[in-house]
């Protein structure tokens, strides 16, 4: 059976395409619960008004899909808590340190 931590190691392969960091890194990635062949993701985005709305949480979807024994994967966007730069790990911050005008993070 597919963990958690399997599936947060999977995310790290998906990244933001405007800040080109992954989207576990960038603290979107609120929960992950794998319920035997089924994967459910609770996750946010930087803001409502993201580019991204209505094609991240596909995005995020097929990334895991092919996880093997998983059936099925629904992904849900929430913006309660919603997300603020400390939710940034430290690799992220690292990373984003290291783009202009982003040193503020």
């Amino acid at each position: 059976m597919v963990t958690e931590e399997e599936v947060r190691e999977q995310l790290k392969e998906l990244m933001d395409p405007e800040l080109d960091i992954n989207v576990v890194d960038l603290g979107l990635i609120y929960e992950i619960d794998v319920i035997d062949d089924r994967i459910e993701i609770l996750m946010t985005l930087t803001t409502p008004a993201c580019p991204m709305a209505g094609v991240f949480d596909e995005m995020v979807r097929q990334e895991v899909a092919h996880l093997e024994g998983i059936n099925e994967v629904n992904v849900e966007i929430t913006f309660d808590p919603k997300w603020t730069p400390e939710m940034v790990s430290d690799e992220g911050r690292d990373k984003l340190g290291h783009l202009p005008g982003m040193q503020a993070f």
